[in-house]
């Protein structure tokens, strides 16, 4: 992918930290398959700068680096005490009346970076969702991780039979116009594409403390393609 003007995606900045809003496709950290990534645009930023956690290649939203040791020093011991408030949104089939529904199951990492639910002998994972709109066949729910294991919503969604949209990894089914407008017609020798290319996960919301004990706090805007999938589905739930 093009790189990013990464002053572009700041949504706060401070002595001690930047807030961005990390855009889907961007890794994190190094990726073999592309030369750019955030880490490598943070440093041309501020070369002292640390990213404070990881967002998956393909979910967008906030996402915290620290600019000094000390900083990233905090941002860690918060993540490790799970103090850090992450508030997620995501897109899932059916209709879902999540109130304070919580997810306890384990997750085990397997070979070629997929997890599993394991009982057994996987790590504790626990994850909070709230439903946030209804549409006609689909709902947006907010996604509250206590922990930080990879993959973490994804599969805890798979696991209640509730996949996020075009999340293919974990059962999770393309969507498509036509399911939503009635009299859909496709031109010739076109084949339709999905409202999404990607998992339909947006890292929200984050908070934790700065230094100082002052309370950091981000939201992320919906990228173009999150937006314009709640943009259709909003539409076409309003309409007979």
């Amino acid at each position: 992918m093009k790189a990013p003007n990464f002053k572009d995606l700041i949504i706060y900045e401070s002595d001690d930290y930047i807030l961005v809003n990390k855009p889907p496709y961007l890794s994190t950290l190094e990726d073999r398959s592309s030369n750019v990534n955030l880490k490598l645009l943070a440093k041309e930023y501020c070369p002292t700068a640390q990213i404070g956690h990881r967002l998956d290649k393909e979910t967008s939203g906030v996402l915290a680096i620290a600019k000094n040791p000390e900083a990233y020093r905090n941002i860690a011991i918060q993540f490790e005490k799970r103090t850090v408030n992450k508030i997620y949104h995501a897109v899932v089939g059916g209709l879902q009346s999540f109130e304070e529904f919580v997810v306890d199951a384990p997750i085990t990492t397997m070979t070629k970076g997929y997890v599993k639910i394991d009982f057994r002998e996987g790590k504790q994972a626990k994850t909070t969702f709230n439903t946030l709109e209804v549409y006609k066949r689909h709902t947006l729910i907010e996604c509250l991780p206590t922990t930080g294991r990879m993959h973490q919503i994804r599969i805890h969604l798979s696991h209640s039979s509730v996949p996020i949209v075009a999340d293919i990894d974990y059962n999770g089914e393309n969507i498509y116009l036509s399911e939503l407008k009635k009299n859909f017609s496709l031109k010739k020798h076109t084949e339709e594409e999905p409202l999404i290319k990607r998992v339909a996960l947006h890292a929200y919301q984050l908070g934790f403390e700065g230094l100082n004990g002052d309370k950091i706090q981000g939201v992320a805007e919906y990228p173009k393609d999150f937006g314009a999938l709640i943009k259709q589905l909003r539409k076409f739930s309003n309409k007979k």
